[in-house]
């Protein structure tokens, strides 16, 4: 295979931090991830950091202190916001300015580690916000394996919809209710018609589920009316983040047709505080395999040579914390584990396809991969799958059962890349917990 083009030198596997405990869990030196924070119970303003190790580097204190300069300073700058888009919207050359020069202050040696120190922030002591305005959310349906399991529920003659394999499927969503992790939410009313009725009813969601996924901020925009080419649409986007779609199974069956999901996916959905760049990432990536003998993509939606990198190395594990565990202090249980290498649209052609009738995306957008379930059983990104849509519960390690979510819950999302010769990195932890309905009469 061809050496990774992605690769310079902070993705050196022999880099160490002078930040003590770098070396170990999520946030290494070789991953550099950026955040919204402030420190809990304080007054301050929100503004952006990035991690290493259990400590955040405030970048509002690296732009007062004019450490960097040139590109890498006024990226520091757009970094010292409450949010990320100003940082976005500079572009990749201005992102990797900014990566190289704290990958070259954090190391071991560093001429800078004095003024650094004075920067950086426990993760401990701090509160993390919406790492971006987010002005519109498109949630995507890149796994085909998810597809195909959940038509084969409901059209078991024909469960992949002949439009899958030409067209990236998205739905637009509610970025109203998006929030970082930690959401806690009330369970969802919404219109429901049960199959020994008549008429609907307005009631409680009981089949609330949630939906193991990745979300993408776009950082360079496009003018309303100018396609991205698929040559250059991965490069317009920012970073990724853990993604929980929550889902209202029972309100989405009686709405979704015939335009698609609307009340039983915008009442919530959690993200990870930390974005981790599509740099970082480089390490990691794959080739995105679509066999010969299925549908090929369109010419605008065609990576090219591009094909032998654009998939990602991604892995994607699911855990659920129910009030029985959290009494015991037990520790979260796990529900399945998938891959996004697994997904059948790559990143490049979800841009390239939204943009392609002329749509705008703007810094700070969020795409949704959808739900990310790999070809075996265990892999499952949902408890719609797992349970085989409610008609056989889900037996948990502690002896409990799930066919879905109940009051109490918590459903927590991890991620990690490895691959031999580079240094793994995480995506940190997205946690979500299940509150009872409000009732009716307040």
């Amino acid at each position: 295979m061809a050496a990774n083009p992605f690769l310079n030198e902070t993705h050196d596997p022999a880099l160490r931090s002078w930040v003590e405990g770098s070396g170990e869990g999520d946030f290494p030196i070789q991953n550099l991830p950026f955040a919204s924070f402030r420190r809990a119970r304080s007054n301050e303003a929100f503004r952006c950091g990035v991690a290493i190790g259990d400590r955040v580097v405030d970048l509002g204190a690296v732009a007062a202190r004019k450490l960097f300069p040139g590109a890498a300073g006024a990226a520091a700058l757009a970094g010292s916001q409450p949010r990320l888009n100003a940082l976005m919207s500079l572009g990749p050359e201005a992102w990797s300015g900014l990566r190289l020069a704290l990958s070259r202050g954090l190391r071991e040696g560093s001429s800078m580690q004095a003024v650094l120190s004075d920067c950086l922030v426990p993760q401990a002591e701090v509160l993390f916000g919406l790492p971006a305005s987010i002005g519109d959310y498109t949630d995507f349906y890149t796994s085909i394996h998810h597809a195909t399991s959940v038509g084969a529920l409901f059209r078991p003659d024909a469960p992949l919809l002949p439009n899958y394999k030409w067209v990236p499927i998205g739905y637009h969503g509610r970025s109203s209710s998006i929030e970082v992790s930690g959401q806690r939410f009330a369970r969802p009313w919404g219109q429901l018609k049960r199959p020994d009725e008549d008429a609907p009813v307005l009631a409680p969601s009981a089949r609330l589920d949630y939906e193991l996924e990745l979300g993408i901020f776009v950082g360079v925009g496009n003018a309303l009316g100018e396609p991205v080419d698929i040559s250059r649409a991965e490069a317009n986007a920012f970073g990724v983040v853990l993604l929980n779609d929550w889902s209202a199974r029972d309100i989405q069956a009686w709405e979704y047709q015939p335009l698609g999901p609307f009340l039983s996916k915008s009442f919530a959905t959690t993200i990870s505080p930390w974005v981790v760049s599509f740099e970082a990432l480089a390490p990691y990536r794959t080739a995105w395999q679509r066999s010969l003998d299925d549908a090929q993509p369109l010419p605008y939606l065609e990576p090219g040579a591009a094909r032998a990198w654009a998939a990602f190395d991604i892995c994607l594990d699911a855990f659920l914390e129910t009030a029985a565990v959290r009494a015991a202090g037990l520790a979260p249980l796990e529900l399945a584990s998938s891959n996004f290498r697994h997904a059948y649209w790559t990143i490049g052609q979800m841009i390239a396809h939204h943009t392609s009738n002329g749509c705008g995306l703007q810094p700070g957008d969020l795409l949704g991969t959808g739900t990310q379930s790999g070809p075996l059983a265990g892999e499952a990104g949902s408890l719609l799958e797992l349970s085989r849509g409610g008609k056989q519960p889900f037996a948990l390690a502690n002896g409990e059962t799930r066919s879905f979510l109940l009051d109490g819950d918590a459903v927590i999302f991890r991620a990690r890349c490895e691959r031999k010769g580079f240094a793994s990195i995480g995506f940190g932890e997205c946690r979500g917990e299940v509150a009872p309905a409000v009732p009716a009469e307040s």
